[in-house]
């Protein structure tokens, strides 16, 4: 598998995945037509990695805004990094927001209460 690059739009963010250091990028809003459409390759990628390496995968987010059927996306990712960890992965997830943007941060603990892997919420 490759390197990944999904170029962002005013409905969808930018997206990297970095193969060979096990990090996905994830930056800007998130409200296009279809979801699972749009990140149907980001989730083959994040599948692959869990299934095909044994080195750690970090997703590194700074989404802005999520609609509901991104919000269902990250969870069926969030899901399957969880099932990884439990089986003794190294996965994680640091979620940078806006100190101003409350909302944001919210979303990010309700994804975390779901989550025992490390789940960091950063404010910059």
């Amino acid at each position: 598998m490759n390197d990944l690059r999904i170029e962002g739009s005013a409905s969808s963010p930018t997206v990297k995945g970095d193969w060979q250091n096990g990090v996905l990028y994830m930056e800007g809003d998130s409200y296009p037509e279809n979801s699972y459409e749009l990140y149907s390759e980001m989730i083959t990628w994040v599948t692959r990695f869990l299934k095909d390496r044994s080195e750690p995968l970090t997703l590194e987010l700074s989404l802005l805004y999520l609609n509901t059927s991104s919000i269902k996306v990250m969870m069926d990712m969030f899901d399957d990094m969880e099932e990884c960890f439990q089986q003794g992965r190294a996965v994680a997830v640091n979620w940078y927001f806006d100190a101003e943007n409350e909302r944001v941060a919210e979303l990010a603990e309700e994804f975390k209460e779901d989550c025992t892997f490390p789940f960091n919420i950063i404010g910059k």
